[in-house]
């Protein structure tokens, strides 16, 4: 948390949370707990004291406590940028965010982005947007890649894109993938909050992007709806063994096969390829990936050749 976040503004209370930090800080995590509860009734509408209340009582194993204090924390902030909801929902048997919050994920990598290339790439061996590439065709056309950070997916692909435009949602990534000259243009959209328009793009891309949205029905129908015909659809997700999607310790979501094969079959792809392979290592273990190919339907003319139907 920032440090204008972590000020109750009461001096009280921030010395309480200063003493509870180093309780927790020598082992005690129980006895944090409780001074950090006793001290939000100071101050009961800090949200970031919540959140640390509950990261205090997860600690100490106090479930209950700590789901009360996260869910504390995404009521007095409503568009969750602490991710409150996400800590609440890792600690409840039947998750209820199926997203994580935009503001959130926008924070995430606006902090991020100045050693996004380095901490990603150097260190934990990513290799998304080269897995991507390799399920492309030679040809792109115009090609739109979401979630497009520093721009790593781009360099991947331009020399096969006649147009190629990116989307992110943190204005820091946005300047850094800028400065690669990669892209013919750059705008900041949020996922989340796609509308269809007239635009259509021959190609679609979300490398390591969708670990952040569990259910992807909305932003799958956008892609359909956004593609021109026989349009490519291709990304990458965590794999989940389970059913559906799921939300992982490490803060992501990760899907299974048959629930992508189920909702891209609904929303019409056809030619649907799904392959495994190791995108990235975290905690030095390999983390496995679905890389996943779609085509959209094409245009075929009726029989007065009047107006054109999907195949």
């Amino acid at each position: 948390m920032s440090k204008i976040e972590m000020s109750s503004g009461d001096l009280r209370a921030d010395r309480r949370l200063a003493f509870a930090e180093g309780l927790l800080a020598g082992g005690e995590a129980a006895a944090a707990a409780e001074l950090m509860a006793q001290t939000m009734g100071l101050v009961p509408e800090w949200a970031a004291g919540w959140l640390r209340l509950g990261e205090m009582a997860e600690a100490a194993g106090q479930t209950p406590l700590a789901i009360e204090a996260y869910q504390r924390a995404s009521e007095l902030d409503p568009v969750d940028a602490l991710g409150a909801a996400l800590r609440r929902d890792l600690l409840r048997k039947v998750p209820v965010a199926e997203r994580m919050s935009s503001a959130f994920v926008e924070g995430l990598f606006d902090d991020y982005a100045s050693r996004f290339d380095q901490s990603l790439v150097g260190k934990l061996g990513y290799c998304g947007p080269e897995l991507v590439a390799r399920v492309l065709p030679d040809r792109l056309g115009r090609v739109l890649d979401l979630g497009c950070g520093t721009g790593l997916m781009g360099a991947a692909i331009r020399d096969r894109a006649t147009h190629l435009e990116g989307w992110d949602i943190s204005s820091a990534m946005l300047r850094l993938a800028k400065s690669k000259k990669v892209y013919d243009l750059l705008d900041k959209r949020d996922l989340n909050t796609l509308q269809i328009t007239e635009a259509r793009w021959d190609t679609i891309l979300a490398a390591d992007v969708l670990i952040y949205i569990g259910a992807m029905e909305r932003l799958v129908g956008w892609v359909a709806g956004s593609l021109a015909p026989a349009g490519v659809f291709a990304f990458t997700v965590e794999a989940f063994a389970g059913e559906g999607f799921c939300l992982g310790e490490t803060r992501r979501y990760a899907h299974s096969e048959g629930y992508l094969r189920d909702l891209l079959g609904q929303a019409g792809f056809a030619d649907l390829t799904i392959r495994r392979d190791v995108l990235r290592t975290d905690r030095g273990q390999p983390v496995e990936a679905l890389v996943v190919s779609a085509v959209a339907p094409a245009l075929k003319l009726g029989c007065a050749g009047e107006e054109a139907e999907l195949a």
